[in-house]
């Protein structure tokens, strides 16, 4: 089964989704119509994990993660996880990086489809000329975590 809870943070509400082995979702908002809502030890580490990101404490987080989608999808998710704190790639190069330097533009389907943006940080990820460009959370939201990252990325300690 799983569980949401709802943590106020500096984007507004998100909502991290969990059974009782690993988290599954972040949504940007309320939980989920008709979720299940609570809280477990899963779920209270996770918002710790996110809170001390918010407050710029922590650069990756340690959490069991259970990402449902494509092979395809869970080799870009993979290779987003290995985008450094404060830094950005492109579609192209995350394209590269799974092995098919063409696949730019399913690399940015696989982004949007990202069942746990944050934590696998697909916000990382910029247009070829460095613009911002789509985020399921919304550009803005996107901008303000990128400027989180960049402000503290020479204070923060894991």
């Amino acid at each position: 089964m799983k569980t949401f809870l709802t943590l106020t943070t500096p984007l507004g509400p998100l909502s991290v989704g969990a059974t009782a082995e690993a988290v599954t979702d972040i949504v940007f908002g309320n939980a989920p119509a008709g979720a299940v809502t609570g809280t477990t030890p899963l779920l209270r580490e996770a918002a710790a994990q996110l809170t001390a990101y918010f407050a710029g404490e922590r650069t990756a987080f340690e959490l069991p993660l259970a990402l449902a989608g494509t092979p395809f999808q869970q080799t870009v998710w993979r290779a987003l996880l290995t985008v450094p704190y404060g830094c950005t790639d492109t579609y192209a190069e995350i394209a590269a990086a799974v092995g098919n330097p063409r696949a730019c533009r399913a690399v940015g389907m696989a982004n949007h489809r990202n069942p746990l943006p944050i934590i696998v940080p697909c916000h990382r990820i910029v247009g070829a000329d460095g613009r911002l460009t789509g985020y399921a959370g919304g550009l803005d939201r996107k901008r303000a975590l990128l400027e989180l990252e960049r402000r503290h990325m020479h204070t923060t300690t894991d």
